[in-house]
């Protein structure tokens, strides 16, 4: 389905370290370290800051400043660190010092041991005094201690017994600076110790101290050499059957997330426990991979995916074509148009295919009976209490007026053929009648009954168009100025590949076309294959920046298909219109594709 662009329109490209993540060695990290009155972080007593600013383990700036915490200082804590009231009488207040510390930080990344409460202290400061916070990540060098280093290594994460165990160059004093030196030469030696787990990435270092299970930590590394790129990703179990199937702009960042703590769905977890090698399927577009992964969803069956699993089974309201037609709910499309017979749907549900049947026949006296009645019934007793109450003219005894209830049928017909003008007066009729008697329950139902019927003429419809056309070229602009191309047969996608800017996209559109996939139709008004594709593509279509290319028939919607009421329940209008400008050719803007193809009825501008 993906055709691969010539030589001439791929640019050569290298992949860098940076395709596999932001490597430890080139982040610049700034060390903090804070002395305080105690307390609460809220209250902002902060009595020194040392800061070290490293780069690729090169000390590249330094910070420290005695502050003026606008409080007196506690006695023990003044035992402690050594830093008197009498010391920072003349320093720069905690608003000018936090300021002047954001300043020399910038955007790199935090460092600080036992981080919650150093960096609590700074927010509050940032909090009390109206200072912008600027949301740096921030990694806790004691949380990564007690993740790298076993117990029988060291007794405890705190910085003084770390500073010894890896014999760093400067030792703790409770004075900021020193703190921050031996705090900056403890993230080294635990940095090299990561390397042991397969973390050189910040991205690694952010998943390894993430609150994440042991199975999926044990896992991280089924994501090893997955493509950044677009496409679709399966889970497999040892047995290499699929157990989940999902689609991402960017596959090798997706899957890493199911390895975070950003995944805490328990079923998603489950499935980790299970799967034993991710499978990539790289993708030209978005589109394409989105397309690709249905597909794969209904054929395969994936047991921890839910959505589209049953997107192939869905039900439609049919007219039958029988000596005295009636409406039915069925899985099943029959090629019995040309008989007589008509549907609309698709329906997800039985009961909003029976809510839109109740709707027809409270306005159009069908009979309801499930009776087989014969061309010339011989019966001379209606054989239900509807016929007796008016509500159907008994096409199932002798004397029936046969010429009637086809007439009845034929109003149905163009019920189901996209008029909805009749059923829609007479069900608001009927739910004003209802709201007048003060029957609010009964308007509501009847209302939401409605809903789903013109709902469904206005589907099937829009699923008509694009599924009677047997081939559609669309084209959406890139964000660098190149095009992504799809062909679409019969509602179901036939090929997807992409221009880069600057080159010409007709030979490739040309290409793309004779390489498109055959596909039959389907039985209309269904595409061929499964409807939600098509819905999928019909949504594409209405997008943002979508320009038709080419079409092999003239695209258009009848006026009155339940279009109108469908726009009060949903926001389609600038949709509707944006399409009708589409189809009628109203977007030079480009070059005809070329020469008219045979049996190609219009050509639009790309």
């Amino acid at each position: 389905m993906t055709v691969t662009n010539p030589p001439s329109a791929l640019a050569a490209t290298q992949l860098s370290l940076a395709d596999l993540g932001t490597q430890l060695a080139d982040i610049v990290f700034v060390v903090v370290d804070l002395e305080t009155t105690g307390g609460a972080g809220v209250d902002a007593g902060i009595t020194e800051i040392g800061a070290v600013k490293v780069q690729g383990g090169e000390v590249i700036g330094e910070f420290t400043t005695l502050v003026n915490p606008g409080a007196e200082i506690p006695p023990f804590i003044a035992a402690l660190t050594g830093i008197t009231d009498s010391m920072v009488s003349g320093s720069p207040s905690v608003r000018t010092a936090v300021s002047m510390f954001l300043d020399f930080a910038g955007d790199c990344v935090f460092v600080a041991h036992n981080a919650p409460y150093d960096i609590g202290f700074l927010k509050g400061a940032c909090s009390k005094f109206d200072i912008a916070w600027p949301n740096n990540k921030v990694i806790d060098t004691a949380r990564i201690a007690r993740l790298a280093l076993h117990r029988d290594e060291v007794r405890n994460c705190k910085l003084a017994t770390l500073s010894a165990f890896f014999k760093t160059d400067v030792q703790p004093t409770h004075r900021a600076f020193d703190d921050a030196r031996a705090t900056t030469d403890v993230m080294h030696r635990l940095f090299e110790r990561l390397g042991n787990y397969g973390v050189h990435t910040l991205e690694d270092l952010s998943a390894f101290t993430s609150r994440v299970s042991d199975v999926q930590r044990s896992k991280k590394s089924l994501a090893d050499g997955l493509p950044a790129k677009p496409g679709v990703y399966i889970f497999e179990d040892p047995q290499g059957r699929p157990l989940y199937i999902g689609t991402s702009k960017n596959i090798r960042n997706r899957v890493r997330s199911y390895f975070t703590a950003a995944e805490s769905r328990r079923r998603m977890s489950e499935m980790i426990g299970i799967a034993q090698n991710i499978r990539p399927i790289v993708c030209s577009t978005i589109l394409e991979a989105k397309i690709r992964e249905l597909r794969l969803i209904v054929s395969e069956q994936p047991r921890y995916n839910r959505r589209s699993r049953a997107a192939d089974s869905v039900s439609w309201l049919k007219l039958t074509a029988e000596p005295a037609p009636r409406l039915i709910i069925t899985k099943q499309l029959k090629d019995d148009a040309s008989e007589g017979a008509r549907y609309i749907g698709p329906f997800t549900s039985r009961s909003a295919a029976n809510s839109a049947l109740d709707v027809i026949n409270e306005t159009i006296s069908l009979r309801t009976c499930t009776t087989k009645i014969a061309a010339q019934p011989r019966s001379d007793i209606p054989g239900c209490v509807r016929a007796e109450l008016g509500k159907c003219i008994a096409p199932c005894i002798r004397e029936h007026d046969r010429e009637q209830y086809l007439s009845i049928v034929n109003h149905a017909s163009i019920a189901m053929s996209g008029s909805t003008s009749t059923i829609v007066a007479h069900i608001n009729d009927l739910m004003e009648t209802l709201a007048n008697s003060e029957r609010f329950e009964e308007a509501a139902s009847w209302r939401e009954a409605l809903g789903h019927y013109v709902n469904a003429v206005f589907r099937t419809e829009r699923l008509r168009w694009i599924a009677s056309t047997p081939e559609l070229v669309a084209a959406q602009s890139t964000v660098d100025g190149g095009w992504e191309i799809h062909v679409i047969r019969y509602g179901r996608l036939a090929a997807a590949g992409v221009v880069e800017a600057g080159f010409d996209p007709w030979p490739h559109i040309t290409a793309l076309v004779a390489s498109a996939e055959y596909v039959e139709p389907g039985i209309a008004p269904a595409p061929a294959g499964v409807t939600e594709e098509a819905f999928d593509l019909l949504r594409w279509l209405e997008g943002d920046g979508v320009r038709l290319v080419a079409s092999s028939r003239d695209l258009f919607m009848p006026i009155d298909c339940g279009g109108k009421e469908t726009m009060q329940l949903s926001d389609i209008r600038r949709v509707v219109s944006e399409r009708l400008a589409a189809v009628t050719g109203n977007a030079p803007f480009g070059r005809p594709v070329g020469p008219r193809a045979p049996g190609v009825s219009r050509i639009t501008y790309f």
